[in-house]
């Protein structure tokens, strides 16, 4: 006969145990909180000590709090207030802070306050246990970045080329009622020094409406030319000061964000309206190897090429050397990086812009019109044209990119291309053909080709796109961290520097799963 009798396990919330159990027996031993412990129990903090001013009441110990923002950004808490509720709620929050409950401004003020300037140094160190456990190489390092969001409202934006045309117009109009004025008050004008006023000077943008205003006080003039000087009067003077503010804060940049001044507009690819609308945000340059990231940086300008600079003299500062081999796409292939790294001997494995398409049209031939497919002779200096004419050397230009690097341009020129039969193709503007050539930049460009097509190159290339791109769909997607939680380039590099010690931590816990787990990291 079949049993049709219901039995439930025991329960009893009010049942006691002799040895009631702590905390450290209901952690697992491999579980990611035990890695971020081990870990922070082992690096350096006197620099984050050196935060404290010491006297009055006690406060948390630092390495506590630290444990417990970075064990939250493992678990995509992100913030302050939900870690007050889980160093409350969680066996694993509460273990790691042995039972302390930071309250959120507690938290919150220990993470903008107390970890500038000092977050880099600690991520640092976690970088170097790894390196010195085995589980990631310095010397051989992956580069990209990507967008992310900035905490700023979207919809607050200040532009560099609006301010100048603004600008522009309130001069123009002040012009004109100067000259309005001469031929209107030409007896109460008579002594006045022609229109001079600094632009960028408020006062002296006043002094000319009133001296203006002054003029034409009794003159019988249309309505509307008074009401606009009235207008003048009382915002033209405030709006130039405003301008000068804006233009202090945008300094090199062309926009920036009126609720996070350090964010810049960035076309990014997270686009909620689905209409490539520009965001404030930061561009975010990691370094990689095995996954693990082993330097960050944050930028305020959109494009990667001038970010790769700063990026590895970034990372020189921190490790004290640079890498041996750099592996990045073609956004950072440019002659002044090409020459930095090669300055400091530093292997570039980074492709130049139309590398990936001459590989696609290897077998195409070129247009003829086209200055790769011209014959250059370098002991004359001189190009052959289609025509087989020379193209002798005329003079070199010099350009200044926006960080100050000087290009040298050779430029050449066709002897006649009147009535060639093949002008049609390969010259459309009037007279002679002139062609601009970067032989600097071709020479490196050549080293680069080779090195990419290497058996290493090759290998580098593959990886590449393995190494260092899903880190960012790990942040971005299983992090769930699109947008920043602050405001500001430097807390944003504290949350960042936060967000990448939390991802490495979490790999390391990960890979340690199919080891035995030692009761201390290598160091």
């Amino acid at each position: 006969m079949k049993n049709t009798r219901k039995t439930f396990k025991p329960y009893n919330q009010n049942q006691l145990m002799v040895f009631p159990p702590s905390f450290d027996d209901l952690i697992s031993a491999d579980h990611p909180v035990r890695v971020v412990n081990q870990i922070i129990d082992q690096i350096n903090l006197d620099s984050l000590l050196e935060n404290f001013k010491g006297g009055g009441c006690s406060s948390y110990h630092p390495r506590m709090l630290l444990k417990l923002l970075v064990y939250g950004y493992l678990c995509n808490i992100y913030s302050s207030r939900k870690l007050e509720a889980a160093a409350k709620e969680n066996i694993h929050f509460m273990w790691l802070t042995g039972m302390s409950s930071p309250d959120h401004n507690t938290i919150n003020r220990f993470r903008k306050d107390r970890l500038k300037n000092v977050i880099k140094k600690i991520f640092t160190q976690v970088v170097l246990l790894m390196s010195e456990s085995g589980h990631l190489d310095l010397q051989k390092v992956y580069t990209d970045g990507t967008k992310i969001e900035s905490s700023a409202n979207r919809y607050t934006f200040v532009w560099g080329k609006r301010i100048k045309s603004s600008r522009d117009r309130i001069i123009k109009q002040l012009e004109e009622l100067w000259q309005y004025t001469q031929e209107i008050a030409k007896e109460e004008m008579k002594d006045t020094a022609p229109l001079s006023f600094d632009v960028t000077d408020p006062d002296s943008v006043k002094r000319t409406i009133d001296d203006i205003n002054e003029a034409l006080r009794d003159k019988p003039i249309p309505k509307e030319v008074r009401q606009k000087i009235n207008y003048a009067k009382k915002n033209w003077p405030d709006k130039i000061a405003e301008y000068n503010r804006d233009e202090v804060v945008l300094g090199a940049r062309n926009s920036y964000s009126k609720t996070d001044h350090d964010a810049t507009f960035m076309r990014m690819k997270e686009d909620h309206m689905r209409n490539g609308q520009l965001k404030p945000g930061y561009n975010v340059q990691i370094s990689t190897n095995n996954q693990f990231i082993v330097n960050y940086t944050l930028h305020q300008n959109p494009t990667d090429t001038r970010t790769l600079i700063p990026h590895v003299q970034s990372y020189l500062q921190e490790f004290g050397r640079c890498p041996e081999e750099l592996i990045a796409d073609a956004g950072y292939g440019s002659e002044e990086n090409y020459e930095y790294l090669d300055r400091n001997n530093i292997t570039a494995f980074v492709k130049y812009n139309y590398f990936d398409r001459e590989r696609l049209q290897r077998n195409k031939p070129k247009p003829i019109n086209a200055v790769e497919s011209l014959h250059y002779n370098k002991d004359g200096d001189y190009f052959i044209c289609p025509m087989g004419q020379r193209m002798n050397f005329v003079d070199t230009i010099i350009e200044t990119s926006e960080t100050g690097y000087k290009k040298n341009l050779s430029r050449y020129k066709a002897q006649n291309c009147q009535g060639c039969p093949l002008r049609g193709a390969c010259h459309k503007a009037k007279g002679d053909r002139v062609i601009s050539v970067n032989h600097r930049l071709g020479e490196l460009k050549s080293q680069a080709r080779e090195l990419l097509l290497s058996d290493q190159g090759i290998s580098h290339r593959k990886k590449r796109c393995v190494d260092v791109e899903p880190v960012f769909g790990m942040i971005k997607q299983n992090k769930g961290f699109r947008r920043f939680y602050l405001k500001g380039l430097d807390l944003t590099s504290i949350e960042f520097g936060l967000i990448a010690m939390s991802h490495n931590l979490k790999k390391l816990a990960k890979l340690l799963v199919f080891y035995f787990f030692s009761t201390k990291i290598p160091a």
